[in-house]
């Protein structure tokens, strides 16, 4: 079983916001909603500022606290140990989203005949349920996508895939040949609010 992973590099990112588009049109998301934020803020250093971008995908957190707390288990774990949403079970409570230490699930208010295009291969949502970053998880049920050049080069993921600045890798943490795994390992590996024990698989590199 693959140990799925996101290394997104900081130094690389831009902020032009093509993983946002790529991952609403990937998803048939509302742009209004999209999945895969990128917050930008600016920071002093010394006697200036600097402008800093952070995209902000699931963080796929190993001890999620938003499946702890799902009233319906609609919030689980799959095959994999990716946290994903079964939207039949899907009461709308938002309780995930207020348990959710990183602000990235989204509740949907849009009724889905609003958006002109749709992906076949992912599930319409109707208003009313909690969405999220999936890892594009409909693209690993697609044969061995893990050997095929894309899954080789760390591109799997629809924002990954996009990325010109090559800031943005996905893989298999647990095979040690894999792009992720040898970036996770290169000592500059980060994960956001690491103190609160989640051990989110989403990792941002920093110099």
């Amino acid at each position: 079983m693959a140990k799925w992973a996101m290394v997104i590099d900081m130094d690389r990112c831009t902020g032009c916001n093509a993983c946002t588009v790529a991952c609403n049109f990937e998803n048939s998301t509302d742009p209004k909603m999209g999945w895969r934020e990128v917050i930008s803020f600016i920071k002093k250093e010394g006697q200036g500022v600097k402008y800093n971008v952070v995209p902000r995908p699931c963080m796929q957190c190993e001890d999620a606290p938003c499946v702890k707390v799902c009233p319906t288990k609609a919030s689980h774990y799959d095959a994999d140990g990716l946290v994903q949403i079964n939207q039949d079970k899907c009461i709308g409570c938002k309780y995930c989203m207020n348990a959710c230490p990183y602000g990235v699930r989204k509740f949907n208010k849009y009724s889905p005949e609003a958006k002109e295009f749709h992906n076949p291969d992912v599930k319409k949502r109707t208003h009313g349920v909690v969405e999220k970053c999936t890892y594009c998880r409909h693209r690993m049920a697609k044969g061995d996508y893990k050997n095929s050049d894309h899954g080789k080069m760390g591109r799997m993921t629809a924002c990954s895939q996009i990325c010109a600045a090559g800031a943005n890798w996905f893989g298999d943490l647990d095979d040690p040949n894999s792009v992720v795994s040898k970036l996770v390992k290169s000592g500059r590996a980060i994960q956001l609010r690491a103190e609160l024990g989640t051990r989110p698989r989403t990792f941002y590199l920093k110099d």
